[in-house]
């Protein structure tokens, strides 16, 4: 029997039933034959094709005769497997709840496409959201968990840099930011991290730099902790577990954002492990939720 007794109450019993880590060589190839069987299926919903990608798009239910806010998603997956769909259900409510437009983002996965595949991946997602009849683009932010969160913050440095659409916020959910977390062994204990290990981030980032992670010569655009300059992003929220094995990360890149004058939100939930939000009816979850919620909607609300 597992000792759960480190974590949160509420989240005792997902943490008794979760693996400590993804089997990551088994469940790529799992994952890339489930995406080709998935295409082959009528899509629900709306999906657009942009370029080599595709792009799932949520609207709110209420109609409007305004351009409306949206948020770009961004998935998690360890940079190497996940889909916009195991999101869906998630961003079909913040549709709703908020009257935006979401559109996830199903960009291309590696070790097959490296870096800065995905990265150019959102961009070009981001760009096509702005241009879209119904959207104001002056009132788009971009957000993900996990990897995707990483990809959030890279593509905040990256929109940055190319002035094309300026995000009014990045919202970064138990973020992918620092390939030297890997470099780590005192983070090599698994015995309280649920989902995601040191060995399965050291996989994932290797897979997506082509290189071993904590080398030199690592792109800051690829593993955004390592950005000399974070001035001038967009306000950021960002939220963590404390038996995540990314805390460390995370904190240590809200508190620099903060010290580049970045309006900066961090939501620590007490002996919450990755992806803890999969217990999506503990409070816990809700209250970690309904904090994401109230950030994007200050970002979008009118000037």
């Amino acid at each position: 029997m597992r000792d759960t007794s480190a974590f949160h109450p509420e989240l005792r019993k997902a943490a008794k039933w979760l693996p400590r880590r993804l089997p990551t060589r088994v469940i790529v190839p799992l994952d890339r034959f489930g995406k080709r069987v998935a295409r082959l299926r009528k899509p629900r919903g709306e999906v657009v094709d942009v370029g080599p990608i595709r792009v799932y798009v949520h609207r709110p239910q209420r109609a409007s005769s305004q351009p409306l806010p949206a948020l770009l998603w961004i998935h998690g997956g360890g940079l190497v497997m996940g889909s916009p769909n195991q999101d869906a259900a998630r961003l079909r409510s913040l549709a709703d709840e908020l009257g935006i437009v979401v559109a996830a983002v199903a960009y291309r996965l590696a070790p097959q496409h490296r870096f800065p595949t995905a990265v150019d991946d959102c961009h070009a997602a981001l760009l096509w959201l702005a241009q879209q009849p119904g959207i104001d683009g002056s009132r788009i932010a971009i957000g993900g968990a996990s990897a995707g969160g990483g990809l959030a913050a890279a593509l905040a440095l990256v929109a940055r840099e190319r002035g094309e659409v300026a995000p009014v916020a990045q919202i970064l959910v138990y973020p992918m930011l620092d390939d030297r977390t890997c470099l780590r062994t005192d983070l090599d204990d698994e015995r309280n991290f649920r989902m995601w290990t040191n060995q399965a981030n050291r996989f994932g980032w290797e897979s997506y730099l082509g290189v071993p992670p904590g080398s030199e010569g690592v792109s800051s655009l690829a593993a955004p902790a390592r950005h000399d300059d974070l001035g001038g992003l967009p306000p950021a929220w960002l939220g963590i577990g404390t038996l995540d094995l990314f805390h460390d990360e995370t904190v240590a890149y809200a508190e620099r954002l903060r010290a580049a004058g970045v309006d900066t939100e961090l939501v620590v939930v007490e002996g919450a492990f990755h992806a803890f939000d999969i217990a999506r009816n503990a409070q816990v979850v809700k209250d970690f939720n309904a904090s994401q919620a109230r950030a994007l909607e200050r970002a979008c609300a009118p000037a």
